[in-house]
């Protein structure tokens, strides 16, 4: 084909012939970052490394940079460079002005290694071209155009972008100044299906590396399978029950006969193994809960360990505060100097913030016991209204004694708010400061004292309100009892007449059509349902009224107890054809006229 005809290799040109001006490509190479080939394909400068492509001190490039070729870093823009005249052996190459805008290029297609050169001139051939742009890199193939521009691919990416430095450069041939000798180059990225067919398939590739790399970091990390269960069979069923009777390997024996019998391994044959293996399983039961009963004794020490210290800790404290608190008094507290003195009241602030915190852990601690024992401790029914009445009295005591400490420590406040208003009459203008402030945390105290001390005579006088409740209660079921006595013993004379009358009851009874006290009951309860329905109702509306009260109802029961009562039920049949139905009405209040 044409193409094939005009691709050229490096073995077919001749690379022998000598540079006309091999400083002239340095310079410009050098501008751009990178190090110009000689004719011969050698390095012009010595330490250039032509794997890489590029000069030694350029840092190292990445491979996984956009385009996944190697391309050489861009030239920053505050860097002016510098074009000169490039001389070769058929040619001229002069730069364009430098204060014009760089070329316009398209976006770079991906793996780019085919580049569009236009502007060259009329009688430029193919070799003309193999001399200006095989100083790039090498040269694949040449395809050139009837017209003025070839499409030029190289070996690597990176030469396509020493190839962009020669757009805008005019070119000449030899020393002609004929149009046809001249021409201004427009070197651009080109777009060809070789190129992003080798991109894609770098990317396949590299595609492939990652996924075997992070497999690789996967099974390292992957945490190793649980080994296998092995097959059921009397030896292995022996070595099991063994297992299972120690304490140590009971977990992994349990596994394996959980899995044995999920496999379905139990039959008529295995069934007496099995049960001894399972019985072996049920023994551990009560270990298991001796241990947990030990462990919740250890948890329960600890926590009364725990409690101890905290009191003991509390105590300290106590002590501490009463130590600042003491010195805080006008005997002591008017030898200290004012450093002193400030740093005592910020320490005694300090110690009371912590003893409340630790009070309030030890209060929590000491609720949740009285929660857990209020829990534990059901009794019967008849024991708790004792026991309630007797937590009801031992709480009222308790407020009552709580009461009393409040009170007293509301004294001793007010009795230190009166020193301390003393002394603040009397102490120097600069510690007027220091005792407005103790005044008001004095006084922010003795409110919320008050405000406690409401608030516990509130609860007291709910207490008191409750006892008293408990014991009306009392006497209320006590004298429900006698009068329970009393009807008991009524009752039974009441009885004793009945059996001499009982006769002829029983034989106005059976000439009644209402034959029980059910049927009456029913009766009256249809008669007030219907009176509530004076236009009637079905039978199934009824019997589902009837129902809701008890379920043993049944329909038949109820049409035949009120078509025995025809003097105070009587049924209407309403529409015509599919839509007739029948009612039933009340008609009691016209049927007592009757009788």
């Amino acid at each position: 084909s044409a193409d094939s005809g005009r691709n050229l290799s490096l073995d077919s040109i001749p690379m022998g012939l000598p540079m006309s001006d091999p400083t002239a490509w340095a310079t410009a190479m050098n501008n751009l970052g990178m190090a110009p080939m000689g004719m011969t394909g050698q390095p012009l400068l010595p330490d250039f490394d032509p794997a890489l492509g590029m000069m030694t001190g350029i840092p190292p490039i990445n491979p996984m940079m956009p385009g996944l070729g190697i391309v050489p870093p861009p030239i920053p823009p505050d860097m002016p460079a510098v074009k000169e005249i490039i001389h070769c052996k058929s040619c001229t190459l002069f730069p364009p002005n430098p204060h014009l805008p760089p070329p316009a290029t398209r976006e770079r297609p991906p793996g780019c290694k085919t580049v569009f050169v236009g502007g060259l001139p009329e009688n430029g051939t193919e070799q003309i071209i193999m001399e200006v742009f095989e100083q790039c890199g090498e040269v694949i193939a040449i395809r050139k155009s009837k017209k003025n521009f070839c499409h030029i691919r190289f070996a690597e990416e990176f030469m396509v972008d020493k190839a962009l430095y020669l757009s805008g450069y005019r070119i000449r041939l030899g020393s002609s100044t004929d149009k046809k000798d001249t021409g201004r180059l427009h070197v651009d990225f080109a777009q060809a299906r070789d190129d992003l067919y080798e991109w894609e398939c770098k990317q396949r590739m590299l595609a492939r590396e990652e996924r075997h790399r992070r497999r690789l970091e996967e099974e390292r990390f992957r945490p190793p399978s649980p080994p296998p269960v092995v097959h059921y069979s009397d030896h292995e069923c022996s070595i099991i029950a063994e297992k299972l009777k120690d304490d140590t390997k009971f977990s992994e024996a349990v596994q394996t006969l959980l899995t044995w019998i999920e496999r379905g391994e139990v039959n008529r044959r295995t069934a007496n193994n099995f049960y001894s293996m399972i019985q072996s399983a049920n023994s551990h039961i009560r270990r298991l809960v001796n241990e947990k009963a030990a462990h919740e004794k250890e948890m329960e020490e600890a926590k009364e360990k725990f409690k101890l210290a905290l009191s003991g800790i509390l105590v300290q404290f106590e002590q501490i505060v009463a130590v600042y608190h003491s010195a805080s008094k006008q005997k002591a507290w008017d030898h200290f100097t004012k450093a002193q003195r400030k740093n005592i009241s910020v320490w005694c602030k300090q110690a009371e913030e912590i003893r409340n915190i630790h009070n309030d852990e030890l209060m929590g601690i000491r609720r949740e016991e009285e929660m857990e024992m209020s829990d534990e401790e059901i009794e019967d029914p008849s024991e708790m209204k004792e026991t309630e009445e007797s937590a009801l009295v031992s709480q009222v005591e308790a407020l009552k004694e709580e009461n009393d400490s409040l009170r007293w420590q509301l004294d001793a406040y007010r009795n230190e708010v009166e020193l301390l208003k003393q002394e603040h009459g009397k102490a120097s203008r600069d510690e007027d400061t220091t005792k407005e402030q103790q005044l008001k945390l004095l006084q922010q105290a003795l409110q919320g004292m008050q405000q406690h001390l409401l608030k516990v005579q509130d609860e007291y006088k709910k207490r008191e309100a409750e006892l008293e409740k408990v014991r009306e209660d009392k006497l209320k079921i006590e004298t429900l009892l006698e009068t329970l006595k009393e009807q008991e013993s009524s009752m039974s004379r009441v009885c004793a007449c009945s059996q001499e009358k009982e006769g002829p009851v029983e034989k106005t009874l059976n000439n009644s059509p209402v034959k029980s006290e059910r049927e009456a009951l029913l009766v009256g309860i249809i008669s007030t349902f219907l009176h509530v329905h004076p236009f009637g109702a079905s039978i199934e509306y009824i019997c589902s009224y009837l129902q809701r009260l008890d379920s043993k109802i049944c329909t038949t029961e109820v049409e035949v107890l009120m078509t025995r009562l025809q003097t105070t039920f009587k049924q209407e049949l309403s529409g015509v054809g599919a839509s007739l139905e029948k009612k039933w009405k009340f008609c009691g209040f016209d049927g007592l006229k009757t009788t």
